[in-house]
């Protein structure tokens, strides 16, 4: 019966009082909350009638339409059997709650493939008994035993081939699943799960895992194990042990003066190595032929090979030193960057044995060599390491002179340094004037405007002559930017600014050198 309110005040209310509280259905999970129109029969007042409080806590939706009640499947009595005997012959070893996952999972799967009503279920493996079939499996029949018992679908305890009837290689997600743990205590999380050592992770043979635990300290253990690995004691089965190695360096037996140079792929025969005193008679003969036919390619070959029967014969002599310094020399005066490197490298571990040489000489190359390719960090450690004596000398006294004038932007001392470069410090230099005169060039067309004679560029960036200066100004997009003055050649400086920029930019980014450490 519905309230009846009363018509105006002072009039008796003909109504029964509203409880304190508007019962409400329970939400069943985390989703969006249920608006009033859906709640059940049983609710007593409609939010017209609830306080002022109440009637907005949800929005007004759309009537929601019903789901279609699920179809309920009915067990047959051979299962409601199986789940009796499940747990009425519990074993006290294993959990509860380990047997009722293993039984909707045994029910799940058969419910799915189809054939719940065709298993015989009286003579299906109760889930404590597979749980146990598991555990044995897993901690004492090898892996390979195992995986044999698991893909016989004839055995009658077999609860695959009941199930599926057929030989499926597919691996089950169960295969991962941690054993159970004992009703002694709690189950433990796999190794790969709980974040173990990486000993742990590791299937080891069966005599490796039954070694009792070792009472020896950790370094002890760590010392054993690389004795036996070592020893022998780890063996791989993927590949073939190395040859042994040789007992002592090759002894050359050839009299050949020149032989190509031949990547070794095997080990070296005696009868085409130089012994020292043949190899000896090559260099001279090497001098020659570089001073008479100057052909870079043979000459290259013919020491790269004089260098493979050096270092095969394990010769670490003055002579291995002249070798590298003669090499390296020519190739520095043909630009071969790649094998003038490799000798420097060589050789300062040469030097570094107090063999005789030409150490000073070749650390100004090298300070030089850094300059060139930018290499900043190598050169501030080969600074760091020169003795007083050695920034005395010559060649690297002119080398740190060229550094500091570049730090400086003094590009005036620096093409003086360079028109006075000591030894062969003007071939390592000739590969990076280009950009250093296109730095200077930049730095000219700010300072003069508008315009300086072409013999001032001339002078300054130490060109051979003017015709060389206006040639390199040419190749480089400033053609318009000379013209002829009162019988003179001069340059447009104030208007080539930006054009030298990008050429400077482009110089310095381009450091890509074969052999570069």
């Amino acid at each position: 019966m519905a309230p009846t309110w009363p018509a105006q005040p002072g009039m008796a209310a003909n109504y029964q009082a509203a409880p304190a509280f508007t019962p409400v259905q329970v939400r069943q999970n985390f989703g969006q909350p249920v608006p009033p129109h859906s709640y059940g029969a049983g609710t007593a007042y409609t939010t017209l009638h609830a306080p002022a409080a109440q009637t907005n806590m949800y929005p007004p939706a759309a009537p929601a339409q019903e789901e279609a009640p699920k179809k309920k499947i009915e067990w047959p009595d051979s299962v409601r059997s199986y789940v009796s005997r499940s747990f009425a012959d519990m074993d006290p070893s294993i959990p509860k709650a380990d047997i009722e996952a293993k039984l909707k999972e045994t029910i799940t799967q058969a419910t799915d493939k189809g054939i719940l009503f065709s298993i015989d279920w009286s003579t299906m493996p109760l889930p404590q008994q597979m749980i146990k079939d598991e555990r044995a499996r897993n901690s004492t029949l090898p892996q390979a035993l195992s995986q044999a018992h698991i893909s016989d679908t004839s055995h009658p305890m077999t609860y695959a081939a009941a199930v599926s009837g057929s030989n499926s290689k597919k691996r089950k997600s169960s295969d991962f699943e941690p054993v159970p743990a004992m009703a002694s205590g709690p189950a433990a999380p796999p190794p790969w799960r709980a974040g173990g050592r990486l000993e742990d992770r590791v299937t080891f043979s069966n005599e490796r895992r039954q070694e009792p635990a070792s009472t020896k300290s950790k370094f002890q253990q760590k010392l054993e194990k690389r004795q036996k690995r070592f020893d022998g004691g780890y063996k791989s089965t993927y590949r073939s042990p190395s040859p042994p190695p040789t007992r002592g360096p090759v002894v050359g037996t050839s009299t050949e003066l020149l032989k190509r140079y031949l990547r070794l792929t095997s080990a070296p025969n005696p009868a085409n190595v130089r012994p020292e005193a043949v190899l000896r008679k090559t260099l001279v003969l090497l001098k020659k032929k570089w001073s008479e036919e100057e052909n870079y390619n043979f000459i290259c070959d013919q020491f790269k090979s004089m260098r493979q029967d050096l270092t095969v014969q394990r010769i670490r002599t003055d002579f291995t030193v002249e070798v590298y310094e003669c090499h390296a020399r020519i190739a520095l005066e043909k630009g071969d960057l790649g094998e003038y490197n490799q000798c420097q490298t060589q050789l300062t571990a040469l030097y570094k044995q107090g063999l005789k040489g030409n150490p000073t000489e070749f650390k100004a190359y090298r300070i030089l060599y850094f300059i060139h390719t930018a290499n900043r960090i190598a050169l501030n450690d080969i600074l760091a390491t020169l003795t007083p004596a050695e920034k005395k000398d010559k060649g690297i006294k002119h080398a740190l002179d060229v550094r500091s004038a570049l730090a400086l932007a003094n590009y005036h001392r620096f093409f003086r340094l360079y028109a006075q470069t000591p030894n062969m410090g003007g071939w390592l230099m000739d590969m990076f004037v280009v950009r250093e005169r296109l730095n200077a060039l930049c730095y000219i067309c700010k300072a003069y405007k508008p315009v300086v004679p072409l013999r001032f560029i001339t002078d300054e960036l130490f060109f051979e002559s003017d015709a060389d200066a206006a040639q390199f100004i040419v190749d480089y997009d400033g053609r318009d930017l000379l013209s002829e003055k009162d019988g003179d050649i001069v340059f447009a400086s104030g208007k080539g600014y930006q054009i030298f920029l990008d050429h400077r930019a482009a110089a310095f980014s381009r450091i890509d050198i074969k052999g570069q450490i």
